[in-house]
């Protein structure tokens, strides 16, 4: 079964240690609270990327949803606006990258 996710991909923050501490002290609890319809959360922290070392970001989240659709009506709602947006306000290495992404899952 096809299942959605939106992505976030923060750039390297300005001031990493600040960044940490609003994501984890205000972001996350908003996303928490306020993303209607979401079936998962998970938050990445990238150490490096797999060649030269250096990460174009410093963090990944992904809020899982049943559908498209839910991903988009949640990101149409006030809610969703003003989590979107405190995303943005967060992040001082640049905006952050939004996707939303149609996910195909396979066990081993």
């Amino acid at each position: 079964m096809k299942t959605a996710k939106l992505i976030v991909m923060y750039p390297t923050p300005t001031d990493i240690d600040q960044f940490e501490h609003r994501y984890a002290e205000e972001h996350v609890p908003m996303a928490v609270e306020k993303l209607a319809g979401k079936t998962r959360f998970v938050a990445s922290l990238i150490k490096s990327s797999a060649g030269d070392g250096q990460a174009p970001f410093h963090r990944i989240a992904e809020v899982y949803f049943p559908s498209i659709e839910a991903v988009e009506t949640c990101l149409k709602s006030p809610e969703g606006q003003e989590t979107a947006q405190h995303a943005v306000d967060i992040s001082t290495g640049g905006a952050p990258v939004f996707l939303i992404a149609e996910v195909e899952s396979f066990e081993f």
